[in-house]
């Protein structure tokens, strides 16, 4: 059990590396910092910023951070530096990146997987690349390896080329772009993409965190409409506040940012087969509640209700371990709130993590 610190409450599903309940998070100024300590501390053990920078002479337009790097210092994702004056990669080119890559079967464990063509093409492969580095620093990440590949340098240097090559394998019928999160490396991936496309057509698949620049974001989605492929956003939680002290960074820029995106890719769409979006949504016991889910799942039926909304189960990971995993009662809950605001079709992934 864990007592918040502002109010008092008790209550098994507080996180200590919160230190703060869900509705002091909502109503009290204080809680925002208590909860960023957490990231602060982690972070500069990870040598990693433990703030989005401001101060640099270069300014890092890829995503919503709009960070300003100092000189030979990072941005927040630790993919992006600035070198010299210079913005470029970790890797010190835009034309390789830090990863691993794997071959997957089909059916994979894919977020998109109700709706994805691929489900049933057996004896077929994913191209799974995993990518190191990420432009949010979440508690509860569920793939907190891709820090440490990072800050470590553990991860494969893989040019462009070298991917698209293993993409031309006639087993290979979708790559997915993870990790991590391929915004960082968004620059990498694209180009990759436009490889692989010219040599082949394979449907073309991200998850992210949806922070893109929407420039970035539409080249992204044309990637996957013109190839069959999905654009799968994980969107965090729909209160500013909460959405910050679970990922460290600006709640509200970071919100506003998906909305733009969400719209941007559904006005793509058309009607198109498979939907070109899928949106999903980690139900963190006390945090990401019925409350977030509603307001996310609103916002998206305002747009187009027919847009798939994956609601995944949690499981104790990273600085939140200490919580326990979705119970079967809170996805009910979540999953009948994004079906009243208005979302026809609305899954669960992870079930079995459910207890």
């Amino acid at each position: 059990m864990t007592r918040c610190r502002l109010c008092g409450y008790e209550f098994v599903e507080i996180s200590k590396s919160l230190g703060v309940c869900v509705n002091c998070l909502k109503e009290d100024d204080r809680a925002l910092k208590i909860a960023m300590e957490s990231h602060f501390k982690w972070r500069r053990l990870m040598g990693l910023p433990p703030e989005l920078p401001r101060d640099g002479e270069v300014e890092c337009n890829i995503c919503a951070n709009e960070c300003r790097i100092p000189r030979n210092g990072s941005g927040y994702c630790g993919v992006i530096w600035n070198k010299n004056g210079n913005i470029t990669s970790v890797t010190g080119a835009f034309n390789k990146a830090l990863l691993h890559w794997y071959l997957d079967p089909h059916p994979t464990n894919c977020v998109a997987e109700p709706i994805c063509p691929e489900r049933e093409h057996y004896g077929f492969y994913n191209l799974a690349v995993f990518f190191a580095g990420c432009n949010l620093d979440c508690l509860f990440c569920q793939n907190i390896e891709h820090k440490h590949m990072l800050t470590s340098h553990k991860g494969n240097l893989v040019s462009a080329e070298e991917l698209a090559n293993v993409a031309s394998d006639k087993r290979v019928t979708c790559v997915c772009y993870f990790g991590g999160d391929p915004c960082p490396n968004a620059f990498y991936s694209i180009r990759t993409s436009r490889e692989i496309l010219r040599r082949r057509k394979i449907r073309i698949c991200w998850e992210t965190n949806g922070l893109e620049n929407p420039r970035i974001m539409k080249e992204m989605a044309r990637l996957s409409l013109e190839s069959g492929g999905i654009v799968k956003i994980d969107w965090k939680a729909y209160t500013p506040t909460v959405y910050q002290a679970l990922t460290g960074v600006n709640g509200e820029r970071a919100v506003e940012r998906i909305k733009e995106n969400v719209k941007l890719i559904l006005d793509i769409e058309g009607n198109g087969e498979p939907p070109l979006l899928v949106v999903s949504t980690l139900v963190v016991p006390h945090y990401i509640d019925e409350h977030e889910v509603f307001g996310i799942a609103s916002y998206i039926a305002e747009l187009n209700p027919e847009t798939p909304y994956v609601l995944l189960a949690f499981a104790p990971q990273h600085l939140m371990s200490d919580v326990p995993p979705t119970s079967r009662r809170q996805m009910e809950i979540a999953y009948k709130a994004a079906q009243k605001a208005g979302l026809k079709n609305v899954y669960i992934g992870n079930p079995w993590l459910l207890r």
